[in-house]
């Protein structure tokens, strides 16, 4: 078994218990799992490599939206909790990251191009479903030109593969561990 230093080992007595102290504890007892960036350090840099280039030349807060909306949909709280801290450091209100979940009723928080790039995220996110629509897209191609149209494509390629490797290796929400 391949151990993850950041997720301390479960035993049998613990393994299906949890209190209330567990759950404002991010260092609760789970079960170990491997450490992507220890156990494939050129994928990871790879990954790492290909995150920092779709960001290049988008609004720092449009980036943090995305990544905030599709770790809502694909339920990790690991990247959740560490974006919309990114957000809130980056200045992003209160409001808006709480409108986030709920933004097609909360219209008025975001703007035409963020609203794009949200129907956008989740299309792609949710690809397996019903495919990306014409209108969808052609909405966000209204909003950006063919360059931040690819960044935004390839940042919610990107974010959808963290939340997979945060949720396949059980990170920890709460436990920001980059580099």
């Amino acid at each position: 078994m391949t151990t993850n230093t950041n997720a301390p080992n479960m035993n049998a007595t613990n393994a299906n218990t949890t209190n209330a102290t567990d759950i404002m504890n991010p260092t609760t007892t789970v079960p170990a799992r491997l450490d992507f960036a220890k156990s494939a350090p050129k994928v990871f840099r790879s990954l790492v490599g290909f995150d920092a280039a779709a960001r290049d030349g988008l609004d720092p807060a449009l980036v943090e939206l995305i990544q905030i909306r599709a770790s809502h949909l694909n339920h990790c709280a690991y990247c959740l909790h560490m974006h919309t801290n990114d957000a809130r450091k980056a200045g992003e209100s209160e409001d808006r990251l709480h409108m986030v979940p709920v933004w097609r009723e909360a219209r008025h928080f975001f703007t035409e191009r963020e609203r794009a790039a949200l129907a956008l995220t989740e299309a792609v996110t949710r690809v397996a479903d019903a495919g990306v629509p014409d209108d969808v897209y052609a909405e966000a191609a209204a909003h950006f030109d063919d360059q931040e149209l690819a960044h935004v494509l390839a940042l919610i390629l990107t974010i959808n593969t963290w939340n997979r490797v945060a949720l396949a290796t059980a990170k920890v929400a709460g436990t920001d561990e980059r580099r």
